[in-house]
């Protein structure tokens, strides 16, 4: 009797290779292994491969899993990977579902906080020439951090000790745990917002001291984007002396304690003071010494003449007016003698030449010139006219059409315009043109030489 052979549909398999695969592996590993082929799809699932010298392995991440992973994973890192083995039946392959990634060697927060760093120097976000200048003397400013940590009460302590005048705002804000650097960089997108009503001087971000998980909100990229684009000028004061974060790094100015924050923010009142005094004492001295001056140089300018008899300058030109005055009328008196002498002399001269008979005379004379002038001219012209008669003469002889009329013609070739003298001057088919006397003209054709 023939056995029946037992047939398996594909997902059948694949579903027997996912019980076994339950069965013999542990429900939880971790994985060391250099990541390969990184991909992040639109969804937010993570998909990449674990490999090492002799093997690869196919992984996987979803989104939520991967959203509280903070440092960024990148191929060829070597990392540690938590999660189980399972088969995803619909392609028929088995893979690791990460439930937790970190890097090999060195802890998540430190790497996130080195890449973040890296990243963020790279785009220019901690250069100087981005740092806005604290004011000397500021009068309204806002504090971020939490209202019942201790970093506020050191905050307004300090600045209060140091500059009394100045006016606090306080603005809470969580400053550790999931969502507070969001809330915070709101808060400060918010009040760069609201400035013009606010008028605030200066910002500072605050909190005490914490491990490095505590003071991540402060290494968030979000929040280090809403400083940098801030136009009020922020002091970072975050944890203890050593404690660094990005906030400090991109912040126009860092105080290494929440305390420091107000010795940064404000002027020591005692200072200025002492400065004011010192301003005051100097301009007195040199006001005092100015007043001086200035009282001897007035002792100098009344000591003057001009100042012992004021109307002496008025009287000395007068007097020279009168001079000047005088010595005009007298050379406008020598001008009029003058001019009246060389009249005089003048009248002489016209009288002794008897201008009326001059006249006269040169009437005279100009009337003979004028008929002398007119003989002259029609003789030149009559002897013109005789000169031009005969050369008219002269050039009608010459004219060789004068012929015509003593019974003559002239002969040309129409063809050439050439007058014909010889039997060479044609051919037989030219045709002729005679002139007769009055321009009459005759027009043949040679038919025979």
């Amino acid at each position: 009797m023939q056995k029946t052979r037992k047939i398996y549909t594909v997902s059948q398999v694949n579903s027997l290779i996912k019980v076994a695969l339950e069965e013999k592996l542990p429900s939880r590993l971790i994985v060391r292994g250099e990541i390969s082929d990184w991909k992040v799809h639109s969804s937010g699932h993570c998909y990449f491969s674990l490999k090492d010298e002799s093997g690869i392995l196919p992984c996987v991440m979803w989104a939520g899993k991967f959203r509280i992973v903070r440092f960024s994973p990148e191929d060829g890192m070597a990392v540690l990977a938590t999660g189980h083995i399972d088969v995803y039946t619909v392609g028929g392959k088995y893979q690791l579902y990460v439930d937790k990634l970190e890097p090999e060697g060195v802890g998540a927060l430190q790497l996130a906080f080195e890449q973040m760093v890296k990243k963020l120097r790279a785009e220019g976000l901690f250069d100087d020439v981005h740092k806005k200048v604290l004011p000397a003397y500021p009068e309204r400013i806002g504090i971020l951090t939490s209202e019942s940590g201790a970093a506020v009460h050191d905050i307004i302590d300090s600045i209060r000790n140091r500059w009394p005048c100045v006016k606090l705002f306080l603005y809470p804000v969580p400053v550790q745990g999931e969502g507070a650097a969001e809330k915070i960089a709101a808060a400060l997108r918010d009040i760069n917002r609201r400035n013009k009503e606010l008028k605030l001087d200066v910002l500072i971000v605050a909190r005490g001291g914490g491990s490095l998980e505590d003071l991540w909100a402060f290494n968030e990229e979000v929040l280090a984007r809403a400083i940098f684009a801030s136009q009020i000028p922020v002091i970072s004061a975050v944890g203890h002396e050593v404690d660094v974060t990005v906030a400090d790094f991109v912040a126009d100015a860092r105080a290494s304690t929440p305390t420091k924050a107000g010795v940064t923010a404000v002027p020591d009142m005692q200072e200025v003071l002492g400065r004011l005094a010192y301003f005051e004492k100097s301009l007195a001295s040199k006001a005092r010494a100015k007043l001086e001056l200035c009282g001897e140089n007035l002792q100098t300018i009344l000591a003057n003449a001009v100042f012992r008899n004021p109307f002496l300058l008025v009287q000395n030109a007068e007097q020279q007016l009168d001079e000047l005055a005088a010595e005009l009328a007298e050379a406008i008196r020598e001008l009029l003698v003058a001019a009246q002498y060389k009249l005089s002399a003048s009248y002489e001269q016209i009288v002794r030449i008897e201008p009326h008979r001059l006249l006269g005379k040169k009437a005279v004379d100009l009337n003979n010139l004028k008929n002398r002038t007119n003989a002259a001219i029609k003789a030149i012209v009559n002897d013109c006219r005789m000169q031009l008669t005969a050369q008219t003469n002269r050039l009608a002889g010459l004219n060789p059409k004068s012929v015509l009329r003593r019974g003559y013609s002239i002969t040309t070739n129409k063809k050439t315009g050439l007058l014909v003298r010889t039997l060479e001057d044609i051919r037989v088919g030219d045709y002729l043109i005679t002139e007769l006397t009055d321009e009459n003209l005759i027009e043949s054709k040679v038919t025979k030489k």
